[in-house]
Protein backbone atom coordinates (compact mmCIF):
# COMPACT_ATOMS: atom_id res chain seq x y z
CA UNK A 1 0.00 0.00 0.00
CA UNK A 2 2.79 2.39 0.98
CA UNK A 3 4.16 1.95 -2.56
CA UNK A 4 0.86 2.68 -4.28
CA UNK A 5 0.45 5.60 -2.03
CA UNK A 6 3.85 7.02 -3.19
CA UNK A 7 2.83 6.94 -7.05
CA UNK A 8 -0.93 9.02 -6.99
CA UNK A 9 -0.63 8.79 -11.56
CA UNK A 10 -0.54 4.78 -11.19
CA UNK A 11 -3.43 4.64 -8.67
CA UNK A 12 -5.78 7.27 -10.67
CA UNK A 13 -4.69 5.14 -13.88
CA UNK A 14 -5.66 1.99 -12.37
CA UNK A 15 -8.66 3.12 -10.94
CA UNK A 16 -10.17 4.49 -14.07
CA UNK A 17 -9.58 1.42 -16.14
CA UNK A 18 -11.51 -0.42 -13.40
CA UNK A 19 -14.48 2.00 -13.31
CA UNK A 20 -14.47 2.36 -17.36
CA UNK A 21 -14.77 -1.82 -16.80
CA UNK A 22 -17.42 -1.56 -14.28
CA UNK A 23 -19.64 1.18 -16.52
CA UNK A 24 -19.19 -0.62 -19.34
CA UNK A 25 -19.65 -3.92 -18.56
CA UNK A 26 -22.27 -4.21 -15.51
CA UNK A 27 -23.73 -0.81 -15.73
CA UNK A 28 -23.76 -0.89 -19.52
CA UNK A 29 -23.39 2.48 -19.74
CA UNK A 30 -22.85 3.14 -24.01
CA UNK A 31 -21.57 6.79 -24.21
CA UNK A 32 -17.93 6.60 -24.02
CA UNK A 33 -16.85 10.37 -22.79
CA UNK A 34 -19.53 10.18 -20.15
CA UNK A 35 -18.53 6.51 -18.61
CA UNK A 36 -14.34 8.03 -19.02
CA UNK A 37 -15.63 11.19 -17.47
CA UNK A 38 -17.37 9.87 -14.20
CA UNK A 39 -14.88 7.12 -14.19
CA UNK A 40 -11.63 9.66 -13.54
CA UNK A 41 -13.66 11.91 -11.44
CA UNK A 42 -14.59 9.10 -9.16
CA UNK A 43 -10.77 7.83 -9.38
CA UNK A 44 -9.02 11.59 -8.77
CA UNK A 45 -11.49 11.55 -5.37
CA UNK A 46 -10.11 7.91 -4.21
CA UNK A 47 -6.43 8.96 -5.32
CA UNK A 48 -4.03 9.78 -2.30
CA UNK A 49 -3.91 13.17 -1.12
CA UNK A 50 0.05 14.59 -0.16
CA UNK A 51 0.64 17.36 2.07
CA UNK A 52 3.82 18.94 2.99
CA UNK A 53 4.60 19.54 6.62
CA UNK A 54 7.54 21.53 8.40
CA UNK A 55 8.18 19.82 11.33
CA UNK A 56 11.42 20.63 13.75
CA UNK A 57 13.63 17.79 12.22
CA UNK A 58 12.91 19.12 9.03
CA UNK A 59 10.34 19.29 5.96
CA UNK A 60 8.40 15.82 5.80
CA UNK A 61 5.79 14.49 3.21
CA UNK A 62 1.96 13.48 4.78
CA UNK A 63 0.46 10.89 2.42
CA UNK A 64 -3.30 10.42 3.57
CA UNK A 65 -5.47 8.43 1.57
CA UNK A 66 -9.71 6.90 2.06
CA UNK A 67 -8.12 3.30 2.22
CA UNK A 68 -5.52 3.52 4.82
CA UNK A 69 -6.37 4.31 8.53
CA UNK A 70 -3.06 6.03 9.30
CA UNK A 71 -1.19 8.54 7.71
CA UNK A 72 2.06 7.49 6.19
CA UNK A 73 4.93 10.24 7.05
CA UNK A 74 8.19 10.46 4.28
CA UNK A 75 11.03 12.03 4.54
Amino acid sequence: MEYLAKKPYLVIFILTLVFIFIFDFFLSVDHILFRTSISSFIAVILSPRKKKLITETGEKTQITWVFLKKPIILD
